[in-house]
């Protein structure tokens, strides 16, 4: 930073600050990751200063010629990564991308079944807290009491029922694959639109880890900056026939201009992720996941579905006698940062959050294995067992300190 330290020198000293805590910390997060440093430049161009609105070829400013260019490399190379028939990588976040989808091909109060959020569904698929609740009828699938997992025959059984216009798959701490052929023949049975938003999973996805949604599914969106690696922002992938619809509710239906420079990230993160070093990463990252949940399931934590296989751990403190909020605070004191998550179990006694999210994109991308994931098992339950004992609590957070020099983020 050459100018922001003269400009500003309390925003200089707090990025500083963040970026010290970036690389001293155990990022845990399943929503996040380390981007790289390409897409940091990108991000704070120059593109920052150019408005757009419209589409390639079709804008309402001039001065368009290069960021032109930019948005329809983003858009082949979208397409291709995913094997897709249209896309439209303006939105602002994954949220503007299902905004997006919901009013592309749905009229006001149309009826929506999609996953419960307390089940690993999002709030943007129908929770009351959302907007999205207030413009469309949903109702919601919910995960099988004792394996935790999508039952498709009881969600068959609720579409037939409820006959909704759209069915939304995909979710926000479902550790498991989604069989998303299942998905798509309820849909069609119900002359549904099939919708899956793949937030969390894109990289997997990208990299062929795991099943693609896309071939099976009518509109896919997600987000570039948690497994995908990315910057900050939405895409949205669909058949050809929809993608005028989607156009326009994108752009003028949800959203005004969009970021140029978080359109050259996205086109950025298309390039880099044909790339052996992001397959490996993406590979790395589902093992980890593997590893970790094997090796706190050892240490007695009961883990969510049993295990994982994609990059989430979901545990159930619960099983441990301790709140979420708790082991989220215990944990970011001795630098590893995850965060509380509802639980299905959480249902049946409400207001209770007794789950934490894991993610380890973001520890996978520093290089870690299967030997740092017993290791850090090792000092969560150090750390979870001993909430109260400040002199273990210091020790697990030197430790964790050793390990992110280990594995420096851009060191």
């Amino acid at each position: 930073m050459l100018h922001l330290p003269k400009d500003d020198p309390a925003i200089a000293r707090l990025i500083e600050k963040e970026e010290k805590r970036i690389e001293t910390t155990l990022d845990l997060i399943a929503a996040e990751n380390h981007v790289p440093l390409s897409i940091l430049e990108a991000m704070g161009s120059i593109l920052n200063t150019k408005t757009i609105e419209g589409y390639p070829g079709n804008r309402f400013h001039a001065g368009c010629r290069y960021v032109d260019e930019i948005e329809r490399l983003a858009i082949s190379r979208a397409k291709l990564l995913f094997g897709a028939e249209y896309a439209n990588v303006q939105p602002h976040s994954g949220t503007s991308a299902n905004l997006a989808v919901f009013f592309s091909v749905l009229e006001l109060e149309d009826k929506v079944l999609a996953m419960s959020l307390p089940h690993g569904g999002h709030l943007s698929h129908g929770h009351r807290a959302s907007l999205t609740s207030k413009c469309f009828t949903f109702q919601h699938y919910e995960v099988d009491r004792e394996t935790e997992r999508i039952d498709y025959e009881s969600v068959r059984s609720i579409a037939e029922e409820f006959r909704p216009k759209m069915i939304v798959v995909g979710a926000s701490s479902y550790p498991r694959l989604i069989d998303y052929e299942k998905m798509a023949h309820i849909a069609e049975d119900i002359s549904a639109y099939l919708f899956t938003d793949m937030a969390h999973i894109g990289g997997l996805v990208a990299a062929k880890v795991i099943p693609s949604p896309v071939p099976f599914s009518d509109f896919v969106s997600f987000t570039c900056y948690k497994t995908m690696m990315g910057g900050r922002g939405g895409v949205i992938l669909c058949k050809h026939r929809y993608g005028s619809k989607i156009d326009r509710a994108v752009f003028p239906g949800c959203q005004g201009t969009s970021a140029v420079n978080l359109i050259a990230a996205k086109a950025i993160i298309f390039k880099l992720a044909q790339d052996p070093q992001f397959i490996e990463i993406q590979k790395r990252t589902v093992a980890d996941a593997v590893s970790l949940a094997n090796e706190l399931a050892a240490r007695g934590y009961r883990i969510v579905t049993g295990g994982t296989e994609n990059h989430q751990v979901i545990v159930d403190l619960g099983s441990k006698g301790i709140i979420g909020e708790i082991g989220e605070d215990t944990l970011e004191s001795v630098g590893i940062i995850t965060n509380r998550n509802v639980i299905p179990r959480d249902v049946q006694t409400r207001g209770t959050v007794s789950g934490l999210r894991l993610g380890t994109a973001a520890v996978s991308a520093r290089g870690m294995g299967p030997g740092e994931m017993k290791e850090i098992a090792e000092l969560i339950d150090e750390a979870l067992i001993n909430v109260n004992r400040k002199n273990v609590l210091d020790q697990v957070a030197q430790e964790v300190a050793a390990l992110c020099r280990k594995f420096p983020v851009y060191g």
